[in-house]
């Protein structure tokens, strides 16, 4: 195997919240339960160890967590740390440690008699792997084979002498409000859509005393799930804004506007690289070839680089280069200016949006977009979307409007006030539910057009968005609505590579997004000479 790079940044400089982890400092164990669970798992077998005896493999840093989830308690005994929170690179092995610990509570020294221990996954077929690893464990372990009875088709292994039983189960269990674990791991949080789950779980570990959850998984996306809100509160915990000794942060991540192609980067979110785990000859090679493709470098930057990325799973677009084309757009200074407008509405209930997109010099353009969202119910709406809808509406990037829902009247009212400041030569809108403000529109003389939502209508526009972005010939003034929406897009195309906007696989609303892509469009066709008479299809001649 070659070894990684070596490089002057070590992982106790790059992520100093774990630098204990590698630093030899003392770990509390005032009452050697850090030591007994240190012992036990050295004592399993596992059948793919290449120790002898086959041996667990517990390898330094792996030994260290041990240590501190279970040694360091109070004066009386009981846990200090109810709660971890493991984000690590693919490959790091967090299945085994996590199989491993779960035996601690079913057969080893925090075992309960009569208790329950779970795991718990998004799928069947993953919620299986933890058992999978446990099962085998046992097996190639001559002290537990007849000490456990294992169930393959339950997924359950049962400790004769005491009944203790774990179970593994998948979040379309229907009773998983019936457990009352001692202790849980909820494996691959990233991939869990909702927080049914793990609200059951938790609720069931709160039945009891002493209970632990552990929750490793790789990074996450956007800000939807169950993970952000614990990815959030570690990082709170991190930077000391809560005191919380409850709870262990384990983030070997990488932060977002990191070299992504460092290997000292690599080396710090994957603590198995120095004992032969994943493989870092395969690693660097898959790294290259993602090179060429942005949507295989999110992948890799996610389950590799722990980096926990913005917006959609596989985005249309690298948000650091979106940050690159910030800028400053004051529209006061831009008076006179041609520019054209598109309209997003969407639902009365929903975020919309209004883009203007204005020509500068030297074909560079000025982007300015302003979304609208009900007041009434907007840190509900927060909640759902986990999304800052408050603060955002408090930096002027979103209009809340009064009441339940988003009034047309004040809407109408920015498109005119744009166009009094700018040399509007186009209004489009995407004309669903929008037919009363264009006709308004249309009676004071106000060029509007519908911009039809089909793959046709879109594809120029979107290669234009896309071309003056990555030409850094777009400036936008930081607006976090819109850098969201950007990093929440995803596109649906055709065999030959024609774009649209997807809302349908969007995690998060993308509206201001879409009136972007269609303001630009229009801008770079307007600048060329072409009207939309001249480059959109029938159905958008509605005036």
């Amino acid at each position: 195997m070659t070894e990684p790079t070596k490089t002057s940044g070590s992982i106790s400089e790059l992520l100093p919240h774990v630098a204990w982890i590698y630093d030899g400092s003392e770990i509390p164990d005032p009452h050697g339960k850090g030591e007994a669970a240190v012992k036990f798992i050295r004592a399993l077998k596992h059948p793919k160890s290449k120790l002898p005896g086959k041996a667990f493999q517990l390898d330094f840093w792996q030994e260290r967590i041990t240590r501190r989830c279970f040694g360091d308690t109070r004066p009386d005994g009981s846990r200090k740390i109810r709660e971890v929170l493991m984000v690590l690179g693919r490959g790091s092995r967090k299945t085994s440690l996590m199989a491993a610990y779960m035996l601690l509570f079913l057969v080893g020294p925090e075992r309960r008699p009569y208790s329950e221990i779970m795991s718990a996954a998004n799928s069947r077929e993953q919620a299986g792997h933890i058992f999978k690893e446990m099962a085998a464990i046992c097996r190639a372990t001559p002290a537990l084979t007849e000490a456990v009875h294992i169930q393959d088709s339950q997924k359950a292994i049962t400790y004769r002498k005491h009944n203790i039983r774990y179970s593994a189960i998948s979040s379309d269990a229907k009773n998983a409000h019936g457990y009352t674990p001692i202790a849980a791991c909820i494996d691959e949080l990233a991939e869990a859509p909702k927080d049914e789950l793990i609200e059951a779980i938790e609720t069931g570990l709160n039945k009891s005393e002493n209970t632990i959850i552990f929750l490793p998984t790789t990074a996450g996306i956007g800000q939807l799930g169950p993970l952000f809100e614990k990815y959030s509160h570690a990082h709170k915990v991190i930077a000391g804004q809560i005191e919380d000794e409850s709870f262990l942060p384990l983030l070997f991540e990488t932060p977002i506007d990191a070299d992504w192609l460092s290997d000292d980067w690599l080396r710090a979110a994957n603590p198995g690289f120095p004992h032969g785990y994943p493989d870092w000859e395969g690693t660097v090679r898959y790294r290259e070839r993602c090179r060429t493709s942005p949507s295989e470098r999110a992948k890799f930057e996610r389950r590799h680089l722990c980096k926990h990325l913005d917006g959609a799973a596989n985005p249309e677009w690298d948000l650091s280069i979106w940050d690159q084309c910030a800028g400053t757009v004051d529209l006061e200074a831009l008076r006179g200016r041609r520019a054209h407008l598109a309209v997003d509405l969407a639902k009365r209930t929903d975020l919309c949006a209004v883009a203007a997109c204005i020509e500068l010099a030297d074909g560079c353009y000025a982007l300015h977009v302003q979304s609208f969202a009900p007041e009434e119910g907007i840190r509900r709406r927060a909640d759902n979307d986990s999304a800052p809808y408050p603060l955002w509406r408090d930096r002027g990037f979103l209009t809340a409007c009064p009441g339940d829902i988003v009034d047309r009247g004040i809407v109408e009212a920015h498109i005119r006030n744009l166009c009094d400041l700018l040399d509007v030569q186009e209004v489009a809108f995407d004309q669903y539910l929008a037919r009363e403000i264009m006709e308004n529109l249309e009676a004071d003389d106000i060029p509007v057009a519908a911009f039809p939502q089909t793959l046709a209508n879109y594809t120029k526009p979107v290669d234009d968005f896309e071309s003056l972005m990555l030409t850094r010939r777009l400036v936008h003034d930081g607006n976090a609505v819109l850098r969201w929406a950007v990093g929440n897009t995803v596109m649906m195309a055709d065999q030959s590579g024609n774009r649209r906007p997807n809302k349908a696989r969007a995690a998060d609303r993308i509206d201001p997004c879409v009136a972007a892509i269609m303001a630009c469009g229009r801008a770079v066709a307007g600048a060329s000479g072409q009207s939309m008479y001249e480059t959109a299809d029938e159905s958008a001649l509605f005036f």
